[in-house]
């Protein structure tokens, strides 16, 4: 926990980003009966019954102190997925940077191995180079700030039946490039010494 909360307390610099990443998945929803549209008097109505169409997984990755953040749709999350995201975030998004700090959770997919299951080793190995990996403690996901975006996402533009991925990937490309074109930053306040303070619990009495 405080590695990761020592990294948020980074003065900004593009030769260093914080990046923090994080993974959803919204199910598709398609409707069995045309939604009846609003009109005087009348509010539109939807029907009850509804279709499943899948799920779709997302990839949200946020850049706190800049304002900007990425989201990508994809109909897997495997360990391939995940180094194709490093990749392209390297390679387009940060080319110039010396190294992304990149915050993310544990999960069994976020680790340097799914780059060289992806990749030639000589790659694997120039992307592996470019990356200073920061995990979230177990049980502490809220520390990654992707969650907050998550969040945003799903309130502001995920918040009723989407049918199938076409639409979905318009939709939240059209949430993202408002919210970037606005610098939308998250401003993180929870630092080392409130957690001492206010999670005192969680460390060992010595």
């Amino acid at each position: 926990m405080e590695d990761v909360l020592a990294v948020y307390q980074l003065p900004y610099d593009p030769d260093y980003p914080v990046v923090c990443m994080d993974e959803s998945c919204k199910q598709m929803i398609g409707e069995v009966h045309e939604p009846i549209p609003c009109a005087p008097g009348k509010p539109k109505r939807i029907d009850d019954e509804y279709v499943r169409n899948g799920v779709a997984e997302i990839f949200m990755e946020v850049e706190p102190l800049a304002g900007k953040r990425h989201v990508e749709i994809t109909e897997r999350r495997t360990r391939k997925d995940w180094a194709a995201q490093i990749k392209q975030m390297l390679d387009e998004r940060y080319p110039n940077a010396t190294k992304v700090r990149l915050v993310m959770d544990n999960l069994n997919t976020h680790n340097i191995a799914s780059l060289y299951e992806a990749f030639e080793p000589n790659e694997a190995r120039q992307l592996a180079e470019r990356l200073e990996i920061h995990y979230t403690p177990k049980h502490g996901s809220w520390l990654n700030m992707a969650e907050i975006e998550l969040s945003a996402l799903k309130g502001q533009c995920l918040d009723r039946r989407i049918p199938d991925m076409s639409i979905m990937k318009a939709e939240v490309a059209a949430w993202e490039k408002d919210r970037n074109n606005n610098a939308k930053k998250i401003v993180w306040q929870f630092t080392t010494p409130d957690a001492r303070i206010k999670l005192k619990r969680l460390y060992p009495k010595i």
